[in-house]
């Protein structure tokens, strides 16, 4: 019988993964050597794993540089339309392995490391996550910058290059303890400093009345440096831009009064000025409405829309003009906000158009709206950004005043269509009365833009009928629906490679970049061929989390149970409590009869909670809890194992993702805007266990009902509980199960030390639960164990599984990217890809891009 296959040699096979040529090899052998000696300053006799990342990265690079000049510059030769993608989060992960892979060097680097004596792995491992964001927006945001440059789209991402991203998690005594992120401690080889596009940007100050207009004087500005970090598309000699901003205090910053002040002082003030992109801030669907987060979100649109004006006057279309005319700003830009937080470009572009460029209000206004689109990711009230008008006052008095002037204007339309409308007027309004005069962000986001849309099919009904129903009847066609998705690219080839080549070798490598084709697999759902080898990549990859947990975590669990995973951002909303209970219910069950048949399960949690949300931090603390309880019980016996998954992130959900079974999808209907999460596990072989939320309403579209777990209410019965009144005690008194579960909480079962620990959760689960977990509770445990059972049959699951990654095609980043490029950004389709081959534009500088 054969060897089984090193790891190496497993990853050697894949051909997707780029062609083993002896001049790559030897060509990378060499790059690195001469990394390792000149750039590291190191020899093979004292470099560290990290030196050898680090000449990895930098020879890697290498091989982009080339390519993303060349693409500027032919950005610049054929002028297309460019889009500029701004966000507060980029949730990026790790750099290496997702480059080697779109440049189709993976094969290569792998060969030419162990042929170093070296472990890829090893080195890939050393690097950090770029965890320049909180969770599912800024992972999007990620997908999407991969996609665009996938697809050869002129694209930009602009964001903030944080010095602290998402805290790292540590759980201690079962309780969640955040530390600093200081991921670029040991520097970042992807990012190049451009301290000669270094920008100002203005606060404070004052408005001065002149005969020209308005003019914002006295301002305290602090210069914005950018870092440009490569995007390479697949396959294609694409490499696009993410440039994020650094803040830094220009050198007469506090030095004015130098005389009669104190220099040191001065000096050690520059740091208040620095502190504006400092750390993320760790909210996810709660809005905090801080000074320091107002002056992080104008300082990336100010600098950015410099940046972009810059470039549009520098164009060679331009460039060739005698004068420069904003007529076709928006025919050369697109710009798309990523949800309310870069909402003051809207402001600063009207402000820059009229108080700069002295152009007429209207004509301003035309140009701004046709330029700018919105996405909105969240339908929870207390996400949505109100920013206190005293603080705008202050810090950025003129947008205030543009602000004003935007909302007049709507108002006076929305008083003409609807006469003697009050109520109306003050549900449209940009300026919120109630409780203090707030700008509402949302709103002038919808205002101010030619498109708004939601990210999936049921949230942009929500979005139309419900919270924006108002916008909404007033301009109906401007309310559209961008189902989200994920790149292929790093959520099958760099994550799952096992599966990626198995689907290559059965229907060929174009899915890679045309996702759709997964549909073809539907040929061989009753190949028991094809079934043995989908079960085994499984089986495989379950084996080595289980190694990687007991390497990591030193906890032991079965590769043959069922592994149960709900892994993402803390919050009521996601209903992790749902799931706990659930383990509570199995492990009680357990107890009453060990010897009844039962599925043996893993069930893994993973996931953040924001440091000052306080249920969030109690519901982590419930399931270590529970955890402790079931993992140290001896009559389980393996049936039942509970594992938190401490901080969870990118880099980890590439490792847990392909080993799941069953995934958790659990939200109270109406509350999801749309996961991505969900697509992930589709697409890497888990079955769904889900309500119909979000995108797993076309999921279940996509594969069929019958093929995903779905249970529990739907948004119509919601909102008829809403109508008559949440009664968690009915649902208490009504299921003995539950009951046994919620008086085990209460009565300190799981918090022997302190038996009233739990107490803020069971109260908030009778008094004031706005997910209603009671109320999905039983529906849920009966389909539980539908999965069970099925579970049970493996054909028949892994039959499922293989409709599931067959349907999961439609859930391509790629295909959303087209959708904005060709119903939003106004590119045409036929040019999405035209971009997508390039050649070599010599003697261009590339001073213009």
């Amino acid at each position: 019988m054969a060897a089984p296959l090193s790891d190496h040699e497993k990853r050697k096979q894949i051909s997707i993964r780029g062609i083993v040529g002896v001049e790559n090899v030897s060509e990378i052998k060499k790059g690195f050597n001469r990394h390792l000696h000149f750039t590291l300053v190191k020899d093979r006799n004292i470099a560290t794993h990290r030196d050898y990342y680090f000449a990895l990265a930098h020879t890697v690079r290498d091989h982009l540089v080339g390519r993303w000049i060349r693409t500027q510059q032919f950005y610049y030769e054929t002028d297309p339309k460019r889009v500029y993608y701004l966000s507060l989060e980029f949730y990026m992960g790790r750099t290496l392995q997702n480059t080697m892979i779109n440049l189709g060097l993976q094969n290569a680097c792998d060969e030419a490391i162990y042929q170093l004596g070296l472990d890829m792995e090893d080195l890939e491992e050393v690097e950090e996550d770029a965890g320049l964001g909180n969770g599912g927006l800024g992972r999007l945001a990620a997908c999407f910058l991969d996609s665009m440059a996938t697809l050869g789209l002129a694209a930009y991402g602009y964001g903030i290059r944080y010095e602290y991203g998402i805290f790292n998690q540590r759980i201690k005594e079962g309780w969640q303890v955040e530390e600093a992120d200081d991921w670029l401690r040991h520097g970042n080889p992807w990012e190049k400093a451009r301290p000669e596009y270094m920008l100002p940007v203005h606060f404070y100050g004052r408005v001065e009345e002149t005969k020209k207009g308005p003019k914002w004087v006295d301002t305290q500005v602090v210069l914005a440096m950018p870092y440009d970090t490569p995007v390479p598309g697949y396959m294609n000699n694409t490499v696009n831009t993410m440039r994020l901003w650094s803040a830094r205090a220009p050198n007469d910053f506090n030095l004015q009064d130098f005389n009669v002040g104190d220099y040191i002082q001065a000096v050690l003030d520059r740091n208040l000025a620095e502190n504006i992109s400092r750390v993320l801030y760790p909210n996810d669907h709660f809005f905090v409405g801080k000074e320091l987060r107002l002056k992080q979100e104008y300082f990336v649109v100010a600098a950015t829309l410099q940046d972009i004006i810059r470039r549009f006057k520098t164009s060679k279309r331009e460039h060739t003009s005698s004068t420069i005319s904003f007529d076709t700003f928006p025919d050369k830009v697109a710009i798309q906000l990523n949800d309310t937080h870069p909402a003051l470009a809207i402001p600063e572009l009207m402000r820059i158009l009229v108080d700069i460029e002295k152009l007429h209000w209207d004509k301003a206004w035309n140009i701004t709206k046709r330029t700018f689109a919105y996405t909105n990711h969240t339908v929870l009230p207390e996400a949505l950004e109100r920013w206190p008008i005293q603080l705008l006052e202050t810090l950025l008095p003129r947008h205030l005043q543009i602000i004003y002037e935007i909302n007049q204007k709507h108002l006076d339309r929305i008083a003409a269509l609807f006469p003697k409308d009050l109520d109306r007027l003050r549900r449209t309004s940009l300026i919120e009365e109630d409780g203090g005069k707030r700008i509402n962000m949302a709103h002038l986001c919808i205002v101010g833009s030619h498109a708004v849309n939601g990210v999936a099919q049921i949230h942009s009904n929500i979005i139309k009928t419900d919270v924006f129903k108002d916008f909404s009847e007033l301009e109906p066609d401007k309310f559209q629906n961008k189902t989200n998705g994920i790149t292929p690219r790093r959520w099958l080839l760099l994550c799952n490679p096992g599966l990626a080549e198995l689907i290559a070798e059965a229907i060929g490598e174009e899915y890679v970049k045309d996702l759709s084709q997964l549909k073809k697999l539907n040929d061989f759902v009753d190949d028991d061929t094809f079934i043995r080898d989908i079960s085994k990549v499984k089986q495989d990859n379950k084996e080595k989390f289980a190694q990687y947990l007991e390497k990591v975590y030193k906890v032991k669990i079965n590769p043959s149970s069922m592994f149960d995973v709900h892994v993402k951002r803390i919050h009521e909303y996601k209903r992790q409590l749902l799931n706990c209970l659930h383990i509570i219910s199995m492990y009680n069950r357990i107890k009453k009869d060990p010897t009844a048949p039962f599925v043996p399960r893993t069930v893994i949690i993973g996931g953040k909670a924001a440091p000052g949300y306080h249920m969030a931090k109690m519901i982590i603390k419930l399931i270590t809890s529970v955890a402790e309880v079931v993992n140290n019980d001896p009559v389980l016996d393996d049936k039942l194992k509970v594992i938190f998954l401490e901080n969870y992130r990118v880099s980890l959900a590439e490792k847990v993702i392909p080993a799941t079974d069953l995934s958790e999808q659990i939200s109270l209907a109406g509350t999801e805007a749309s996961g991505t999460g969900n697509m992930k596990f589709m697409l890497n072989g888990a079955l769904t266990i889900g309500t119909m939320d979000g995108a797993n309403v076309e999921m279940a579209e996509e594969a069929g009902e019958d093929n995903l777990f779905i249970f529990g209410m739907r948004v119509e019965d919601v909102s008829e509980i809403d109508k008559k009144g949440y009664n968690a005690m009915k649902y208490y008194e009504q299921i003995p199960d539950l009951k046994q579960v919620i008086d085990q909480i209460k009565s300190g079962f799981f918090s022997p030390q302190q038996p009233a620990l739990f107490k803020d959760i069971t109260e908030m689960l009778f008094k004031h639960d706005r997910f209603k977990v009671f109320a999905d509770y039983e529906d849920y445990v009966c389909c539980q164990e539908r999965v069970s059972r099925l579970y049970q049959k493996p054909k028949e699951w892994t039959k499922k599984v293989i409709k599931n990654i067959a349907a999961s095609g439609k859930f391509s980043s790629d295909r959303t990217i087209t959708e904005y490029a060709t119903e939003i950004w106004g590119v045409e389709e036929k040019t999405i890809m035209r971009y997508s081959t390039l050649r070599a534009c010599p003697n261009i500088s590339t001073q213009k891009i």
